[in-house]
């Protein structure tokens, strides 16, 4: 009997799938490589980033959720905070 090869995958941490993407970027970046590791390279970093993305998607839903005003959800943008200059 053949295993099941489609199985879930383990989710790697968004840190670990984000230091990894930043390798392939500057490999990628620093040329010198065949057209088949380059296309290694893109693949690999495109699911890299899919995961990113899904993982901060899943984030930014769990920090909506937590913001209410009111006893009503809010979205309010997230990012640092603006500081003024003298």
């Amino acid at each position: 009997m053949a295993e099941n090869e489609s199985g879930p995958e383990p989710v790697e941490s968004f840190e670990s799938c984000l230091n990894e993407l930043e390798k392939v970027v500057k490999e990628l970046e620093a040329g010198d490589l065949t057209l088949e590791r380059s296309l290694d390279l893109f693949e690999r970093g495109t699911a890299l980033s899919e995961a990113c993305r899904k993982q901060l998607e899943q984030a930014e839903t769990r920090v909506e959720a937590l913001i209410r005003k009111e006893g009503r959800m809010v979205a309010e943008p997230f990012g640092p905070e603006k500081t003024e200059k003298p």
